[in-house]
């Protein structure tokens, strides 16, 4: 069994401490340290003393039983009994993706509670469960993004077993799973790190602080520690991809970017377990080379967020123009993001001030490298209260906006509760134990809104439980309406999307959209198919390029009368046409 080891470089001395026991620990020329007599048998809890400081978790931890503070827990993962042999993977292209976050998901807040609600995902008709950051993070609950221990699954979801159990339930439905992983920073509160080396640099300025070093003296170390997470929570939990948080954020100057050296890693694992594996990348750049196959100079990716897409739904549905919506709104943006993923492609960002991105090469770029969505954590969770869409916006223009993401060239993601129209809102929350964070924490929230012309009491407090509580989606709710009848929507379109090739055909530039912002009406042009849209108050009859010969799906009233069909006020529908 192999023993203990640990990379500090410029550590002094390094001791094992593990059952009361304290042993010296040897250095070699790379800095890395080992107390090879001592096995790491499985279950044993240890910590490391560095220059008689400590004990500190192991950086590469695999549990921390007692929460990001306390010794670490030796894992043998080989020890789990899978039962997802015969799994054959899932790859993004053709998929829809659901997004999820464990502690909200169910009021238990655990893998298992998660598991029992998986049928459901299966009867909607999705095929990726995307699940929201679960590296080891402060407290009980929170949104994950603040992990600290980026090898360990967070206890109180269930540790690592708790993860494999949801992943090998998943896989036995069918679902494959993308886990959220967030590697541009660490949180602030357990982050021990810098104890063992210089996993931080300040040659760049980041919002949280010294960057995670990955182009500084030693930093091939560091660049090692981040790509065997990602590979361990792919192979050693049998993920099947991993969505990677801002990577905008990862600040590299190197000739080959970790993003490239990353994607090259999960190929190789690909080869190596026999089925696909991917990355997904949050990016705020608008940079097509986040997607670009490499041979063509790009970095490779699966897909990347298109936050664009949103903008330009959420603003027309919404009306909403403030902020980072200034841009967005009309018909036209709606019409070239459907089109191009990007609507600040080179152009003038009034938000940014400046120009912003690049175009998309639309005859060679597919469509399902794009991840789009109506809602999404962020654009819920980071609203002043965390309202949802539908607390705005009417369930006929709710029907719309759906129509469009799921009918879209795109990879369409749905965040949890979006198929009913939740009523319950999802807010920011944190558990921090530390009072002095934990107060600033709340006070930043709080004067970040209301210099936004919020009042400071509306403002939910993110270390109250009732903010958690408020957060958690409602299960009676799906069988009641208006709840139910949204469900149907949801379901129709994504059973459709399946049955008929025309709506997963990728080719952005066989994608055309038409609209009249007078009349308000969209077409969005899928093959033999039209995907038809009345934004209007009133019933109209929506202009077609061809005679209409059937109605497959719509959310209100739709009948064909020759070239056009004859929509209900704030409704869609999907219609056949003469070639």
């Amino acid at each position: 069994m192999k023993g203990f080891e640990v990379w500090a470089p410029g550590a002094e001395s390094v001791a094992l401490e593990t059952a009361g026991r304290t042993h010296a620990m040897s250095r070699d020329a790379d800095g890395w340290w080992t107390a090879a007599d001592v096995p790491a048998e499985h279950g044993a809890d240890y910590g490391y003393l560095v220059d008689g400081e400590g004990p500190f978790p192991d950086p590469r931890s695999r549990h921390q039983p007692d929460g990001v503070h306390g010794l670490s827990r030796v894992v043998e993962h080989s020890r789990f009994p899978w039962t997802d042999g015969a799994w054959p993977g899932r790859a993004l292209p053709g998929s829809v993706t659901y997004e999820l976050h464990v502690g909200t998901f169910t009021s238990a807040r655990t893998f298992d509670a998660a598991i029992e609600r998986l049928d459901h995902l299966v009867e909607l008709g999705v095929d990726l469960v995307e699940v929201m950051p679960v590296a080891a993070f402060p407290g009980r609950h929170g949104w994950g993004y603040d992990g600290v221990a980026l090898y360990a699954v967070h206890e109180p979801y269930g540790g690592p077993d708790g993860l494999k159990r949801f992943v090998d339930a998943c896989h036995a439905r069918g679902l494959g799973v993308v886990l959220d992983v967030v590697y541009n920073h660490l949180g602030p509160s357990g982050n021990y790190l810098s104890a063992f080396g210089p996993y931080f640099t300040h040659k760049h300025h980041t919002p949280w602080g010294a960057a995670v070093n990955l182009d500084d003296a030693d930093s091939d170390e560091v660049r090692r520690f981040i790509i065997d997470s990602a590979l361990g929570w792919l192979r050693d939990y049998h993920v099947d991809g991993l969505r990677l948080d801002a990577v905008h954020a990862l600040a590299d100057d190197r000739a080959v970017h970790l993003l490239t050296e990353l994607q090259i890693a999960v190929e190789e694992l690909a080869a190596q377990v026999g089925r696909p594996l991917f990355l997904v990348a949050e990016s705020d750049r608008n940079d097509p080379l986040t997607v670009t196959p490499r041979e063509r100079g790009g970095n490779g990716l699966a897909a990347q967020w298109a936050d664009d897409i949103h903008h330009a739904l959420h603003s027309l549905l919404s009306g909403e123009r403030q902020g980072y919506y200034v841009d967005f709104g009309s018909y036209e943006c709606l019409a070239t993001t459907l089109t191009g993923a990007f609507f600040h492609a080179g152009t003038y960002s009034t938000f940014r001030g400046r120009t912003h991105g690049a175009p998309v090469d639309r005859a060679r770029t597919p469509g399902h490298a794009f991840v789009t969505y109506l809602q999404n954590h962020d654009q819920v969770g980071n609203r002043a209260t965390g309202d949802r869409l539908s607390a705005s916006v009417s369930p006929g223009r709710m029907t719309v906006g759906a129509a469009l993401v799921l009918c879209s060239a795109f990879s369409p993601m749905l965040f949890m509760g979006e198929e009913w129209a939740a009523a319950t809102p999802w807010q920011y929350f944190t558990d921090h134990t530390e009072p002095e964070l934990a107060d600033a924490v709340r006070e930043g929230r709080r004067e970040e809104f209301a210099s936004h012309g919020w009042d400071r009491g509306d403002i939910p407090d993110p270390q109250d439980t009732a903010t958690v509580e408020t957060s958690t989606l409602d299960w009676a709710e799906p069988a009641k309406d208006p709840h139910a009848t949204m469900l149907r929507w949801y379901r129709d379109l994504i059973a459709l999307r399946r049955a008929y090739p025309d709506l997963t055909d990728p080719r952005l530039d066989a994608v055309r959209v038409e609209f009249d912002a007078d009349a308000q009406w969209v077409v969005m042009h899928r093959g033999g198919l039209r995907v038809v849209a009345n934004l209007a108050v009133a019933a109209q009859p929506v202009p077609l390029d061809s005679p209409a010969t059937g109605v497959l799906l719509a959310s209100d009233t739709a009948e064909p009368h020759g070239a056009a069909v004859l929509l209900a006020a704030e409704s869609a529908a999907i219609v056949t046409v003469t070639s």
